[in-house]
């Protein structure tokens, strides 16, 4: 008889939301620097768009002066299709026991639709169940923030109304 252990478990996160914005404009605000500090956790995203690319994420101002390192979130790019589909390693940088758990795979998918354009991100969470934990939004009353929830939710309230969440 054998016994899972949480690392054995594959955790996969999807979160759809519905945006009222070009495909291209929620491609912009994902892929650069002028959009990716105005939304979510703020720090600006520098990501070579092709096979094997970089894609990394510099701490905003407030978390630098938090304690935050240089470069956040680190990756590869796997496919860049623009403005459909991103796939990418993604690894957070912030926290020792984040960073040990590796790097996990984040997808976007773009679609236009009848309710605006769709936006699905799909977050293979294998083996980094701290993590999964964190995008997850469980640890939003620890200051954690909530995750792929809040993010996306602000990205729509940026591209629709020109505010962030809670301005």
């Amino acid at each position: 008889m054998s016994t899972m252990t949480e690392t054995d478990v594959t955790t996969t996160q999807v979160h759809r939301i519905y945006i009222q914005a070009t495909p291209e404009a929620i491609w912009d605000a994902i892929t650069t620097p002028e959009w990716s500090q105005k939304y979510g956790y703020g720090g600006n995203v520098d990501v070579d768009l092709r096979a094997g690319g970089a894609f990394r994420v510099h701490a905003s101002e407030e978390f630098l002066a938090a304690g935050a390192p240089e470069i956040v979130l680190d990756g590869e790019i796997i496919e860049a299709d623009p403005p459909r589909k991103l796939v990418q390693t993604w690894r957070m940088l912030m926290d020792p026991d984040l960073q040990s758990e590796g790097f996990t795979r984040l997808t976007y998918e773009i679609e236009p639709g009848q309710y605006g354009t769709k936006l699905t991100v799909t977050h293979a969470l294998e083996g980094a169940p701290k993590l999964a934990a964190m995008v997850g939004g469980e640890l939003e009353d620890t200051g954690a923030g909530g995750g792929w929830a809040w993010v996306l939710s602000d990205l729509k309230s940026v591209l629709e109304t020109g505010k962030r969440l809670g301005a």
